[in-house]
């Protein structure tokens, strides 16, 4: 379906963003690191509460709602795959950042899963864990590295991909159950976002 030009209603109690997929289709030129004290720590078998733990404290701003939703089996059978590496960016003994690679399709690799928490932001642990990455991701045999991000993200989300190499390549509207409206998220979560009833 193609959304037509102008206004378009969202019924109440949905949330609607465009979604912008961005790849790139080589190794790109390393990027300097900023300074900082963090390290990745390669999270072989993700227990689930623990990705959880560390999706929210990341996504909650965001309307990051998706892997929340998940029932169990669902979501060990992403994390837990052994085509999927989950790492995470380390701050003083304690998870603040999460990167999810995803090499189950044959010579891609999707970054399913990337930030920081908010302490984090604008520190440079971003651009950090961005190197690391796309390091591990280009260490294997792909010709497609690719995410996407979307308007409830982080302002700065899409220049900071672009940045980093990536390219647009599709947009689409995503409309959804607002997560703060069935306890998904709290409802004071994503101030940027209103709810509508």
């Amino acid at each position: 379906m193609i959304v037509p030009d102008g206004y378009s209603d969202v019924p109440a109690g949905k949330i609607a963003a465009v979604v912008t997929h961005l790849e790139m289709t080589e190794r790109p030129a390393p990027r300097p690191g900023p300074p900082g004290a963090w390290t990745l720590r390669r999270v072989e078998t993700p227990d689930l509460d623990w990705y959880r733990d560390l999706y929210r404290r990341i996504g909650e701003e965001w309307l990051w709602f998706s892997r929340v939703r998940m029932s169990d089996a669902e979501l060990a059978a992403k994390v837990q795959s052994p085509s999927v590496e989950v790492h995470a960016l380390v701050l003083d003994g304690r998870d603040e950042g999460l990167c999810e690679l995803d090499f189950r399709s044959a010579g891609h690799c999707e970054i399913g899963m990337f930030g920081v928490t908010a302490n984090l932001i604008a520190s440079g642990a971003g651009r950090w864990l961005m190197n690391r990455a796309l390091e591990r991701a280009w260490s294997r045999p792909v010709t497609r590295v690719w995410l996407h991000t979307c308007t409830f993200d982080h302002p700065s989300a899409l220049a900071f991909y672009q940045r980093s190499g990536f390219r647009a390549f599709r947009r689409q509207v995503e409309i959804a159950d607002d997560p703060r409206l069935d306890g998904t998220a709290p409802r004071g979560a994503a101030r940027h976002v209103p709810v509508i009833e």
